[in-house]
Order: C-alpha cells, then sequence, then structure tokens
C-alpha cells in the first residue's frame, strides 16, 4: 500500500496585528520589505493608519513585540493628528487655500456655488437631496482641481516648450504629483484645497518634469526660472500639505 503524505497547508500571514494600550487597543498594519533591515513604526498624519515594516524574514512574535513596546509613542503620535473632517454640510473646508463653510441648500438641481454671506463669509452653497451633498461637494472640488490643474499645466508646458499628454486626478499621500514618460502629469485632486500658487507650484514641477525626468540641480534651476515662488509653496507643503488629508 502506498501512502502519501500531507504538508501542511501554511496559513496567510495576517495584514495587521492588534496591541493592547491601557483600556484601549490599536490596530497596526503590517508590511514587509526587502529592503527594511529593522522594525520601524510611522503613523500616517492623514488617515491616522499606524504601519509596521518589517523584514521580509521577521518573526510575526517579535514583531508584535516591538508594537507593543511603543504603544506609547503611538498614542502620543495620534493625539497630535487633527480631528478629521467629512466633507458635508457643515463643516468648514479650505477651498483655494480659504476656509469655506459647507451650507445645504434644498432648492435647485444639486449644483454646487461658492457665494458669500452678508457677514462676508465665503460660503460653497449645494443644492439638491441631503443625501447626496457630500458626493456633489466632493465631485465640485476635484472638476475645480482638474480645470486649475489644466489650465496651469498648459501654462507651463508653453513657457518650457514641451508637451503634456493630459492630467489625472488622483488621491495620493505619499506625493502629490508625478509625471509619466508618456507626458501625462497625475496631481491630488485635494491641491484645490491649497493656496493658488502651490497649486500652481506643483503644475510647474510636472510640467519640468518634460524637460529633466530627474531632481537634478538643473532640474531645481529650470523650475525656479518659471516659477520663483518655488521654495514658498515648498514650505507650504512641508508645513501644511499633511493637514489637507484630513479632509475625508
Amino acid at each position: 500500500m502506498i501512502f502519501s503524505r500531507l504538508r501542511a497547508v501554511r496559513a496567510p500571514e495576517p495584514g495587521h496585528i492588534v496591541v493592547p494600550h491601557g483600556t484601549a487597543s490599536y490596530r497596526v498594519a503590517l508590511r514587509r520589505s526587502a529592503k527594511a533591515r529593522r522594525y520601524t513604526l510611522r503613523v500616517c498624519s492623514g488617515s491616522g493608519e499606524i504601519v509596521l515594516t518589517l523584514p521580509s524574514r521577521a518573526d510575526l512574535r517579535t514583531a508584535s513585540d516591538f508594537a507593543a513596546r511603543h504603544t506609547g509613542w503611538i498614542a502620543a503620535r495620534l493625539a497630535r493628528l487633527p480631528e478629521m473632517v467629512a466633507i458635508e454640510p457643515g463643516a468648514t473646508i479650505p477651498f483655494r487655500g480659504v476656509p469655506h463653510r459647507v451650507e445645504h441648500r434644498p432648492a435647485g438641481r444639486g449644483t454646487v456655488r461658492v457665494e458669500t454671506t452678508a457677514d462676508g463669509s465665503p460660503v460653497l452653497a449645494v443644492s439638491g437631496l441631503p443625501e447626496h451633498a457630500a458626493r456633489r461637494v466632493r465631485d465640485f472640488l476635484k472638476r475645480e482641481a482638474s480645470k486649475d490643474l489644466s489650465a496651469a499645466a498648459a501654462r507651463y508646458a508653453a513657457a518650457l516648450d514641451v508637451t503634456v499628454a493630459g492630467i489625472t486626478l488622483r488621491d495620493t499621500r505619499s506625493r502629490w504629483g508625478s509625471c509619466t514618460a508618456s507626458g501625462r502629469l497625475n496631481f491630488s485632486w485635494r491641491l484645490i484645497m491649497a493656496p493658488p500658487m502651490v497649486l500652481d507650484y506643483l503644475a510647474a514641477h510636472e510640467a519640468t518634469h518634460r524637460r529633466e525626468m530627474n531632481h537634478s540641480n538643473r532640474f531645481w534651476r529650470l523650475l525656479r526660472e518659471v516659477c520663483p515662488a518655488t521654495d514658498e509653496a515648498e514650505s507650504w507643503l512641508d508645513r501644511n500639505g499633511p493637514g489637507l488629508h484630513r479632509y475625508r
């Protein structure tokens, strides 16, 4: 009689662990990296997600112990994060760098208008059914971002004597913009929340990559020639950029 040897099926690795901290507990996402040589913890400023990066061959029990030893650090980082703001009626959100209160106006056909109240306060007035208000405001912000970025990209492409294949809007966390080899420019739609100077700079930055697909000294020199506000915009993004992700 021939007996076959059955192999044990290895359970898939969990995508996260839960570590206790006093009466609370934290959900920690796990990210393995072949480049990692040690454990690293980070708390994403936009989403509040806790991520533990570990070497590819690291033991999960050791990783869990590492996270458990640093729950005090996690708590402190979370406490420093700005409060999340839902994009909905009653909220105040930045639009082209200026705080606007979102107000629901039931009458109308579901449009979003920029208005000013009697006391001079800027408002994003959204019409239509209340259950559609949040989506309509988000769609409005993306349309305005597309309009502003398309115009700015075309302007800088002409100044640099380059072509742009078009733009794509995303909701990226790691970068505000990028340029593909084919000439398509990608941007975060959240740039419409920043001052126009910042959106304008990002369009110039990515258009300049059509001449220099790198961040060499020549790239920065060329960028500053066409966009003198480069350093000011970079400084604004360093200080305030992460906060744009608090609006959900």
